[in-house]
């Protein structure tokens, strides 16, 4: 399938799909997933459509930011309410989540927001490590404050960095998808 007709000007790609696919008379599902596999290859690079940070933040490139404020609010949630042994057991499991990995793994999101940059395992290590070393620099800095090593400040600082560092990455992975455009003349 070739595309190199859209390489130099804009076109959704409902648009691509749907005409290669009448041009060609392959599925549109094939046509969808060889688009994919050039735009991942950098054959061919896709636009977000979204004109500012804001916008691709409240469309589907900031989904990811959401997923991590949902899940930073349910582990802090659930730190300060579930005493009880049915949600104590969910309490252990995503609070282990939101101590040993998340906050690493947004941090790795800020530094490499391309995906092809780090395989799936390399982001897997860097984020548990990166959580193991930014996790004692929060209990660190809070040691030296009048609010103390206690669960509310720790699991209130730790959110609040989780958030921060995946605004960070958000507005990253959109400055990313900007400059890699190819359909710049709107």
């Amino acid at each position: 399938m070739d595309f190199s007709e859209y390489a130099g000007r804009c076109a959704t790609v409902r648009e691509a799909v749907e005409s290669e696919a009448r041009r060609s008379g392959v599925l549109k599902y094939l046509v969808a997933y060889e688009l994919m596999l050039q735009v991942k290859s950098g054959r061919l690079a896709v636009e977000s459509g979204a004109d500012n940070a804001l916008a691709y933040l409240l469309g589907p490139g900031g989904a990811w930011f959401w997923l991590v404020a949902a899940l930073s609010l349910a582990a802090s949630l659930l730190a300060f309410y579930a005493n009880s042994p049915p949600l104590l057991y969910l309490r252990y499991v995503l609070g282990a989540f939101f101590v040993l990995f998340l906050p690493g793994y947004v941090l790795v999101e800020a530094l490499y927001p391309r995906g092809g940059s780090l395989s799936p395992l390399e982001r897997l290590a860097l984020s548990i490590g990166l959580s193991l070393a930014l996790v004692p620099l929060v209990g660190l800095v809070l040691n030296f404050t009048p609010f103390g090593i206690r669960l509310a400040p720790v699991v209130v600082s730790l959110a609040a960095l989780t958030i921060a560092l995946s605004l960070y990455a958000t507005y990253r992975r959109f400055k990313a998808e900007v400059l890699g455009a190819v359909c710049r003349g709107r």
